[in-house]
């Protein structure tokens, strides 16, 4: 991928009409670094609050039959996909239909590996694609490959993309839809094709209508202090939820 990206001029808006800024990749790695190492929350606590969010996200999709509708969790092995197994594991503890799939156990990072201990502890464990039969689940979410895409898609990560858009399934994308550079909107490879994503602290400069889906923002517990630091025009967008949807303008 080429080192200067084209960045895309969206704006986003709560259906409150608050603005909220987007960032670029690095830009988030900021915002990422000055919370884990200076102000908190630490990553256990982000990865908690995104995965908790993204599991009430796939229960309002799903509507009233959530409890008895088939979900498949497709997760990495960095920080995207230890959010989409924390996911499974509120939503295995509250009786879903839910099956985990990780790219790679044996690589999963330290708090991912973290999150798949308390996962194995409601009784279930990953799953490799080929185990998971022949009838589709209604949704899949989409925890493979987050904001930091560093090449096109391959190996299992590429199997899960092909698979999930196959699959004829609804697809919640945690963050940024897996296979797309979250600053510029391209894709160096394949990519998922997200009906809704659900981004983290603050809506990514790639998330283009066309790839993302409905929108919606997480909150994940960074202090406004964070982003003002960055020279963000940061008014909190939230009000009493943990989740608003954001439209573009």
């Amino acid at each position: 991928m080429n080192a200067e990206k084209e960045t895309p001029n969206n704006r986003y808006f709560t259906d409150t009409g608050i603005e909220v800024p987007s960032v670029t990749e690095a830009q988030m790695r900021e915002v990422d670094r000055i919370a884990i190492e200076e102000t908190g929350p630490n990553l256990y606590q982000m990865m908690e609050n995104a995965g908790r969010n993204l599991a009430l996200r796939a229960i309002d999709m799903l509507g009233e039959k959530w409890a008895s509708t088939s979900i498949v969790v497709l997760a990495g092995t960095g920080g995207n996909g230890g959010g989409g197994i924390c996911a499974a594991r509120h939503l295995a503890n509250r009786g879903a239909d839910v099956k985990l799939v990780v790219s790679n156990v044996e690589r999963l990072g330290d708090v991912p590996s973290f999150q798949y201990a308390i996962y194995k502890n409601t009784g279930n464990r990953a799953l490799k694609l080929s185990e998971l039969g022949d009838d589709p689940p209604r949704l899949i979410i989409d925890a493979i490959v987050g904001y930091s895409l560093s090449s096109a898609p391959h190996g299992p990560v590429l199997e899960m993309i092909n698979w999930a858009n196959g699959s004829g399934a609804s697809v919640l994308s945690l963050d940024i839809p897996s296979g797309i550079d979250s600053t510029s909107g391209q894709s160096p490879g394949e990519f998922i094709n997200a009906e809704s994503t659900m981004t983290l602290a603050l809506p990514k400069t790639g998330l283009l209508p066309q790839i993302s889906g409905d929108l919606f923002l997480a909150d994940i517990g960074i202090p406004v202090t964070v982003y003002e630091r960055l020279g963000l025009n940061y008014r909190p967008p939230f009000g009493n939820r943990y989740l608003t949807a954001l439209l573009y303008k």
